[in-house]
């Protein structure tokens, strides 16, 4: 009942004049972002983080602007992904295998509209995981102490790169870098400089928005400049714009699977959008068996990876609220935004600020909404936004990402600070590490580093307090089997392929 009436109380913030307007402006922003190539979420939320902040906004109105952003991304990643093939960010891979060949069938508006339902599908199924665990997490957390946070924060980071897929040594080097880029500036408990390398600038340590600009902002403009013509162009949409009743039905089970899969992929802190459409494309791959045509445009093919993506977006705001720790890249620019407001996340906040967690949950039923009414009407209008070309597009991104730092602390250091860790990290991009586990550990590192000198300070500097509690013990067999996770997979990979070989 409690949960009732605390949902009533944000849907009553979710549909204030002002907040709905933003939450419009917010989808459509993030829709936009989302299909150019390459943008992406963490951008989109990103840029908007200095301007929600110079406007004014209150706390609640300012989450509600970046969720929005954040779904409408979800929604527009698929866009250039199924006409063009070209994924509008990592999570819309998986979309591309049997979008595209859609497309290419004339199919582009059924392919297109199959997507935005399958988006919606995802959206609602883990907006009401959020609202009935939600809750409950916060409960349990309130028996967290700093051993058990800085263990949860450990957990945190093993599991992004025990699941990372193929390249879980270099998610870890990524994240074993920033962590030592939030090392940088003055300690707080000693006063010593640390990496700052003499310079004043570093003195208070690397700014968020600065390392996020630079590192997905201007990586993507090299990117962008690699690139002299679009090679392709948009595939024109024939037939049918709408997906009809058996189409419908033939992926309903798939996006009830793929919702609740994608749900618990967003949850698991680290875990993300794109392990969560890959894991649902090929776990319905498996389902379908020789009956499937995936690949060659099939529509569960296409559904799965939609259905996770959107149901992973939503289901990561449960452990950013609850327990102040970014269920991907990101919610992690979010969990920035919120530092900007002075608001610690945490099971604490659903008690002392009810209406900014609940009126966010609220309003992702609302964007969900608003989305899935705003998507299927312009499809035509999609396929000509996507023929910007990157002479326009590059100096685009430059201005408005410039204006984002500047607008900081308004110092020429940061915009320097900010092009030197965006040729690090297109480096990084060419050399295949994963830009989203750098800004995972930077983001823990600081909290990782307060908790764990403060259970050292209540112990009198006894280690064992880290193992001192059920939880903590728990979070140290996870710890362990996800560090076992990729050896495991090898050694399976190797038996099947000795036993095929037989």
């Amino acid at each position: 009942m409690d949960t009732l009436q605390y949902l009533g109380q944000g849907f009553d913030v979710a549909l204030s004049p002002n907040n709905l307007v933003t939450a419009l402006a917010g989808t459509t922003i993030g829709t936009i972002v989302g299909l150019l190539p390459g943008l992406g979420p963490i951008n989109g939320v990103a840029l908007l983080i200095p301007v929600a902040f110079a406007l004014g906004l209150p706390p609640e109105t300012a989450l509600i602007l970046l969720a929005s952003v954040y779904l409408g991304c979800e929604y527009g990643g698929r866009i250039s992904s199924i006409l063009l093939n070209i994924p509008g960010e990592a999570s819309a891979v998986m979309t591309t295998l049997d979008g595209y060949p859609l497309a290419r069938q004339g199919k582009a508006g059924v392919a297109l509209s199959i997507s935005a339902w399958s988006s919606f599908i995802g959206g609602m199924i883990a907006t009401v995981g959020v609202i009935v665990f939600a809750p409950l997490l916060a409960k349990w957390a309130v028996s967290f102490g700093p051993a058990e946070y800085f263990m949860l924060m450990v957990f945190a980071i093993v599991c992004l790169a025990g699941m990372a897929g193929d390249k879980p040594v270099k998610t870890a080097v990524a994240v074993l870098i920033g962590l030592m880029l939030s090392c940088v500036g003055i300690d707080a408990n000693s006063g010593v400089y640390r990496f700052t390398f003499g310079s004043l600038g570093l003195s208070d340590g690397i700014q968020f928005v600065v390392l996020v600009l630079g590192l997905f902002s201007i990586s993507e403009i090299l990117m962008l400049l690699e690139r002299t013509h679009h090679g392709q162009t948009a595939l024109k949409t024939s037939g049918r714009m709408l997906f009809n009743l058996k189409e419908g039905s033939s992926v309903l089970a798939t996006n009830l699977r793929c919702g609740v899969l994608g749900f618990i992929f967003g949850v698991l802190p680290g875990a993300g959008a794109t392990l969560a459409s890959a894991v649902s494309y090929m776990s319905e791959k498996k389902l379908a068996g020789d009956s499937g045509r995936f690949g060659d445009g099939d529509l569960r093919g296409l559904a799965a990876p939609e259905t996770a993506n959107s149901a992973s977006a939503c289901g990561s705001m449960i452990p950013m609220l609850t327990l102040g720790i970014p269920g991907s890249g990101t919610t992690a620019v979010m969990l920035g935004a919120l530092t900007l407001y002075n608001i610690t996340p945490g099971p604490l906040l659903f008690q002392n600020q009810p209406e900014i967690v609940w009126g966010l949950i609220a309003s992702l039923f609302v964007a969900n909404i608003i989305l899935i009414v705003m998507n299927i009407p312009m499809i035509k209008l999609f396929t000509r936004i996507l023929s910007v070309p990157n002479w326009t597009l590059v100096p685009a991104i430059a201005i408005i990402t410039s204006i984002g730092v500047y607008a900081v602390h308004a110092t020429t250091f940061d915009l320097f600070l900010m092009i030197a860790i965006g040729i690090f990290g297109y480096l990084l991009r060419k050399l295949d590490f994963p830009l989203s586990a750098l800004l995972l550990g930077f983001i823990l590192g600081d909290m990782m580093e307060s908790n764990l000198r403060r259970a050292l300070s209540i112990s009198n500097g006894d280690l064992g307090i880290l193992f001192s509690s059920p939880i903590a013990i728990g979070l140290w067999a996870l710890v362990a089997a996800m560090i076992a996770l990729p050896f495991w997979r090898r050694y399976r990979a190797k038996r099947s392929a000795k036993l095929a070989n037989a």
